[in-house]
């Protein structure tokens, strides 16, 4: 079984009368040799490492070996201010939990990148507890993402070196958006929509980690992650179009990877890393002088 764009899933799934998820579910069987179960069992470990990761990040101190992430998550989501409504709130915080159990070295799940691990979960965890969809359901909707990791992986690049943070945050973004379209009843269609948005709002994002660590701006880059994630399951659920269709978006997205300055991509050379107070920061780090 082959599925190298989108379009081929959702043709597939025309032909069987199936879903995204039940197409992705034929596709790991068939091409991993696993059975259902095995599929679902996977996928279980996922969700527990990504909700074990979320809730780490919101209840234990979690303070970097740089300093720079200092229980950030616990910050925003107990702030009593609210710029963007309780849900989305809640869901800036989870994203920026899971960066910092990342930069602490905790177990998180690479969705797809651990660069940009914070984005699924915070969109899961809080499409469960907002929506009260059953965990079952909630595993469709990782194979939802994985469908568009997987057309993704192919056409583009999840690596940072490669996409710059367009690669990591933006794909995640979209493997979000698309499983909180599908979560929320969209079509495949609007699924689909649901993608290009996440990407064209990523489109050019540049990698500059500071003193090279992935902790600034990653962390904050996973909370807007979200906010895209959910603004364009709204577009595409609300009936509109995007005028390039998610494939070629894909597509766009290698080209813009391809064209971005070395510099730009997860070197620590360029953009936010190379500012005056980046450099210093690095020395701190890093205790140097020059």
């Amino acid at each position: 079984m082959e599925f190298n764009l989108l379009t081929d899933i959702v043709e597939y799934c025309k032909r069987e009368g199936k879903d995204l998820a039940e197409a992705m579910l034929d596709y790991e069987m068939a091409n991993k040799h696993l059975t259902r179960e095995q599929v679902y069992a996977g996928l279980k470990r996922v969700l527990f490492v990504m909700e074990d990761s979320v809730e780490q990040g919101l209840t234990q101190q979690v303070i970097t070996p740089s300093g720079m992430l200092q229980n950030w998550a616990k910050q925003v989501y107990h702030a009593r201010v609210e710029a963007l409504g309780a849900s989305l709130k809640k869901a800036t915080a989870r994203a920026i939990a899971v960066g910092e159990v990342n930069a602490c070295m905790g177990k998180i799940a690479a969705a797809p990148t651990a660069g940009s691990a914070g984005i699924m979960p915070a969109v899961l965890v809080t499409m469960m507890e907002e929506h009260a969809i059953p965990r079952d359901k909630i595993l469709n909707a990782l194979l939802v993402a994985a469908a568009v990791g997987l057309i993704f992986a192919k056409n583009s690049s999840f690596a940072g070196s490669e996409a710059g943070c367009m690669g990591e945050t933006g794909s995640a973004a979209a493997m979000a958006a698309a499983s909180i379209t599908y979560l929320l009843g969209g079509t495949n269609e609007q699924i689909l929509e649901a993608v290009g948005f996440a990407l064209k709002a990523s489109m050019g994002l540049v990698c500059d980690p500071v003193a090279g660590l992935v902790e600034e701006p990653c962390t904050t880059r996973n909370a807007i992650g979200v906010a895209n994630a959910f603004v364009s399951a709204q577009l595409a659920l609300a009936g509109i179009k995007s005028l390039i269709p998610a494939d070629e978006v894909i597509f766009a997205t290698k080209e813009v990877g391809d064209l971005m300055s070395p510099r730009l991509k997860e070197s620590g050379q360029g953009g936010l890393a190379n500012t005056k107070t980046g450099r210093e920061i690095q020395k701190r780090v890093f205790k140097t002088s020059d």
